[in-house]
């Protein structure tokens, strides 16, 4: 392969940062409705976000918690989805709201925590 065709296109894996691992699962898992794939020692659990794995990891010993990038989540009915997450007992730091108006769609996103505090996305793009 020539160098000059080498260029990162695709996203393998994201890795959170977590604090409890099993509280975690059950919110991904349970909460989110997140396809959990397996659990690996130690303090590792693994989802599948449509081909994208997302990786729960807790931090080494004496290692510091960090937080992770904020990760968007395609919803295909915001509204709804907003609905059904509330209805699990998720609270949103930002409602739904229109970010920008395309020429054949409107983009909208909310905003909610995990139980370590990192910061996700639910983005919607209405035709």
């Amino acid at each position: 392969m020539n160098s000059s065709d080498f260029g990162l296109i695709q996203i393998g894996q994201i890795a959170i940062p977590v604090g409890d691992l099993e509280r975690a699962v059950t919110f991904y898992r349970d909460v989110l409705g997140m396809r959990f794939l397996f659990q690996a020692p130690p303090g590792l659990a693994f989802f599948d976000c449509g081909g994208v794995r997302l990786l729960l990891d807790m931090p080494a010993k004496g290692q510091r918690n960090q937080y992770a990038s904020i990760i968007y989540y395609k919803v295909e009915d915001l509204p709804s989805a907003v609905e059904t997450l509330k209805a699990r007992g998720v609270s949103f730091e930002q409602e739904p709201e229109l970010v920008a108006k395309m020429p054949d769609h409107e983009l909208w996103m909310a905003f909610l925590k995990d139980p370590d505090g990192n910061l996700l996305g639910l983005m919607w793009e209405k035709r």
